[in-house]
């Protein structure tokens, strides 16, 4: 969600607390602020939109100081305006924040009673009013920031700043990351490494309920118990984490292009040259499962319902997919012998974290599926996966998708081969099926240009339907919602064989139907399908191989074709056509690839 960046410097913050925000972007955000300590003065600077807003705001009134700390805020409580940006100042208190306090109006009517009056329609201005009031009662910032931390409920990263302490920034992680820069008698605060990559290489990354002290010498953090903590000092790889567009248009086209070469890279981790699958060996025995679930949002989670194919059909092991919002409310039992995979690229959504809390005790084993392996999810996983897909910019995720899905797939196979389900022939075949899906990508995009042309057409539909059947169905709903994050077009996706349970009554011939289709052992059921949409006037997108568009093309609106692939893989492969049509027709609708509008790429609050 938001980005929050700290500097206790020896040069000038402002110009560095812009640029490290430029590198959270990324993040989505609607409008955006710094505040400076200068010669023991708090000042502040905050624009409505872009950062170029702000940038252009600080030319006409410059703000001096080598403390500071900034913020990208997407709007939770309060509209998108200048009043309700942060920082949020309060007397001698400015403060940023990432997440959401639940208490707020609590708290808020405990000021009002002390006649504190409020500016903003926003919760974090409760917390920079209540630190003011605490440092109004005598106490000194740091143990004002404290009480106030004492009293606030719900998930939050928070830096203040304080009037009179250029050398202070107190830090605060209670659900949301944060993490610590060290650098050369310099500290910095950023809600990531990639804010703090080109500053330092030097990363301490703050555990739940952690506070931290930071001075340019120092940085002291006492955890949720309120005793020193002594948290790991890590080197980061600054190259994995360059956020430049190499060239491209967009980050969402470069990562797109990234796809073969990142895939490539998940294999060298996992697959052994001797065909064997590679898994850290942390004590999951599959023969000690008798179920799996899998829970995550957004398109992780079609990562997962298309993964319950690959173990059900593979591995013969029965899976509940769930998305976290509703399993972590719905309480589901958790029955001896399961195991829970948990998928996020960010590793710190907020509801599959509070679903993977709540599994802990209950699961045999926790495994998670993540981009960044200090995740809070990671961290808190008996087995963490990484999907080393690199940095993911654009808000649309491309690659992480497509890794998270080979890992899953293997992850899927080896489960088969150690309860004894596939024979060597067959394991043999499935790894030379997923050492072959780097080439097919790159075959795949290679049909931009008929993508393209297709993308055109659609971007005048007001309505999109996306159609496919048994593994090619979650792949479906991939499309459908790419499209609707990056075109803002409504699509919607089902199973072929429901199409006449209700859906066929939405088509006429304005509504184009996308239907999935690679040759495979439901391609005749899916075509059935597909002729009653043609039937009735429905424009149809056929995205098949070769023989599927020979066999089943004729009389179709458009036609795209992909490379001949072995079945198992068929989802990976056509994960590549639902990310370019998406992408191409969000580019002839001129719409911000990007970061769409209202949309976050790493969702860390309810």
């Amino acid at each position: 969600m938001c980005g929050i960046v700290g500097v206790l410097g020896n040069h000038e913050a402002a110009p560095i607390l812009v640029e490290a925000l430029k590198r959270l972007e990324y993040r989505g955000y609607d409008s955006a602020g710094i505040a400076t300590v200068n010669g023991g003065v708090l000042d502040r600077r905050r624009a409505v939109g872009k950062l170029a807003n702000l940038s252009d705001r600080l030319v006409h009134e410059p703000l001096a100081g080598k403390a500071g700390i900034g913020h990208t805020r997407w709007a939770t409580h309060g509209a998108p305006t200048e009043t309700n940006a942060h920082p949020h100042q309060a007397g001698p208190v400015a403060v940023v924040h990432n997440g959401i306090i639940e208490n707020f109006r609590e708290l808020r009517a405990e000021l009002a009673a002390a006649g504190i009056n409020f500016q903003t329609e926003t919760d974090t201005e409760t917390v920079a009013l209540l630190t003011q009031h605490h440092m109004n009662q005598g106490q000194a910032p740091v143990d004002a920031a404290y009480a106030t931390l004492d009293r606030l409920h719900g998930a939050f990263a928070l830096a203040f700043l304080f009037h009179g302490e250029d050398d202070l920034i107190v830090a605060a992680r209670k659900g949301s990351p944060l993490a610590i820069g060290h650098g050369d008698g310099e500290m910095f605060v950023g809600s990531d490494a990639i804010a703090l990559a080109p500053l330092t290489d030097r990363i301490t990354y703050l555990e739940e309920g952690d506070r931290a002290v930071v001075t340019r010498q120092s940085v002291v953090i006492t955890d949720a118990n309120g005793s020193l903590a002594n948290r790991a000092i890590r080197q980061i790889q600054i190259d994995a984490t360059r956020v430049d567009k190499a060239g491209h248009k967009h980050f969402m086209a470069k990562e797109i292009a990234e796809q073969p070469a990142v895939l490539g890279n998940t294999l060298t981790h996992y697959l052994g040259v001797d065909g064997q699958i590679n898994l850290p060996d942390l004590g999951i025995d599959f023969t000690a499962f008798d179920r799996v679930t899998m829970v995550a949002c957004g398109t992780a989670f079609y990562a997962c319902m298309t993964a319950k194919y690959w173990f059900e059909q593979i591995a013969r092991l029965p899976v509940e997919i769930d998305v976290a919002s509703e399993f972590r409310y719905r309480e589901p039992p958790i029955p001896t012998r399961t195991l829970a995979i948990f998928v996020s690229q960010s590793g710190e959504t907020a509801d599959t974290l509070a679903a993977l809390r709540y599994c802990q005790g209950k699961a045999d084993k926790i495994v998670s599926v993540v981009n960044v392996p200090e995740s809070s999810i990671a961290r808190e996983s008996d087995l963490v996966l990484p999907i080393y897909a690199g940095v993911e910019v654009g808000v649309a995720s491309t690659k992480a998708f497509t890794c998270q899905l080979t890992v899953l797939l293997m992850l899927a196979l080896r489960a088969a081969s150690t309860r004894g389900v596939i024979n060597a022939d067959t394991m043999a075949d499935h790894v030379s099926a997923v050492r072959s899906v780097p080439a097919l990508i790159n075959l795949g995009i290679e049909q931009s240009g008929a993508m393209q042309r297709t993308a055109r057409k659609l971007a005048e539909a007001r309505d999109i339907l996306f159609l496919g059947r048994g593994i090619m169905y979650p792949l479906a709903h991939e499309g459908a919602l790419k499209l609707k994050e990056i075109s803002y077009i409504h699509a919607e996706a089902y199973a072929s064989g429901e199409l006449k349970h209700g859906p066929i009554a939405l088509i006429d011939k304005h509504v184009p139907v996308v239907v999935m289709a690679p040759k495979d052992p439901l391609f005749e059921k899916t075509v059935s399908n597909m002729q009653e949409v043609m039937a009735r006037k429905g424009k149809v997108v056929l995205i098949s191989d070769a023989a599927g568009l020979s066999e089943a093309g004729d009389g179709v609106w458009e036609q795209i074709e992909m490379p001949v692939c072995p079945d198992i893989v068929a989802p990976i492969l056509y994960a590549v056509p639902a990310q370019l049509l998406a992408y191409h027709t969000a580019v002839a609708k001129g719409t911000d690839v990007d970061q769409p509008r209202n949309l976050a790429k790493s969702v860390t609050v309810e």
